[in-house]
């Protein structure tokens, strides 16, 4: 049976770069590939440069529900007293970065029930810290509180209860309001509609980082009376 791990993505502030270069770090809407594999890396103490157990974890199939999309926003770094590429003075570089706030994210990822267990145990008692894009962009709330889900991730996607706070969620009222939840899920390449990503990591090593291209479908899913909860939110 297929099983799936439902994730909670929360935080003041998250970034998911995908064509971050230079003094220009830009952030997808919602996180990517790379980003949750780094994350699950450092989770279960996979180290930069091992390819083998790199793939591993981006061969796992990967769906994003934005249960709230956020605001983009952007940093203005100064840094000062940078050496010259000649080595013959100093200089003052600027860049501009880009992230989320106040965004929130179910990650559901689907694969073998025997190495979800195992990142479930990681995500919770994690070898390295863990953070949404930056060091300082840590989560606001625990990425996961509860067992596997049984199911394909469609079906997580569409079912799971909203993680949105219960003082927003409270706000809605049920069968009043049709809203819908965007989704970007990993689909065969060559599905109708599919949109490419080169977000597959295939080495974090510092100096030599390498990406493979996947495809995904961007589709959304009902926001059902079921979904909204009524108390406390957690991610189970």
């Amino acid at each position: 049976m297929t099983h799936t791990l439902a994730l909670c993505f929360d935080a003041p502030m998250q970034s998911w770069g995908l064509r971050s270069r230079g003094i220009l770090r830009d952030t997808a809407r919602e996180p990517t590939k790379s980003g949750v594999v780094g994350l699950l890396a450092a989770a279960t103490g996979v180290e930069r440069d091992d390819e083998a157990g790199i793939a591993t974890l981006a061969a796992l199939r990967l769906g994003v529900r934005v249960d709230r999309e956020g605001l983009l926003e952007r940093d203005y770094h100064t840094t000062q007293n940078v050496p010259t590429t000649t080595g013959s003075g100093h200089r003052t570089v600027v860049s501009e970065r880009y992230y989320l706030a106040d965004a929130l994210f179910l990650v559901a990822i689907e694969g073998p029930e025997t190495l979800l267990s195992e990142l479930a145990d990681a995500v919770t008692n994690p070898r390295w810290p863990l953070f949404f894009g930056r060091r300082a962009f840590v989560s606001a709330r625990p990425l996961f509180d509860d067992g596997l889900h049984a199911g394909n991730l469609e079906q997580i996607l569409r079912e799971h209860r909203w993680l949105e706070h219960p003082d927003r969620a409270g706000a809605m009222i049920p069968g009043q309001q049709q809203i819908a939840l965007r989704t970007v899920v990993d689909c065969p390449t060559g599905t109708v509609g599919a949109e490419p990503r080169h977000d597959v990591p295939r080495s974090f090593a510092h100096g030599a980082r390498s990406f493979a291209t996947r495809t995904v479908l961007v589709g959304e899913v009902p926001l059902t009376d079921n979904m909204i909860p009524a108390g406390d939110t957690t991610c189970s």
